[in-house]
């Protein structure tokens, strides 16, 4: 199964997260279209067909990934050290 980049998947969640309380507040046709239309990518980007699945496999796959904060970057050139 192919999984889509973390960060753009904790970004599309936001951004549901985001138009979805936009939608509740406003509910004016432009809204709903924004809405719809996060929806929809999250729904083909988590290969689900509705949002609440999409939801929870984003969940499931965001909780595979370890957090950015938790990785230690690769060393660079100059912190490569050879042992002979």
């Amino acid at each position: 199964m192919l999984m889509a980049n973390p960060a753009t998947l904790r970004n599309l969640v936001k951004r549901y997260e985001t138009l979805r309380s936009t939608h509740a507040r406003l509910g004016t046709s432009e809204s709903s279209r924004q809405l719809e239309d996060v929806s929809y990518t999250l729904c083909v980007t988590t290969g689900t067909r509705t949002v609440p699945d999409a939801l929870a496999v984003a969940a499931a796959q965001l909780r595979a990934v370890p957090s950015a904060g938790s990785l230690s970057p690769a060393p660079g050139p100059a912190e490569v050290q050879l042992i002979a």
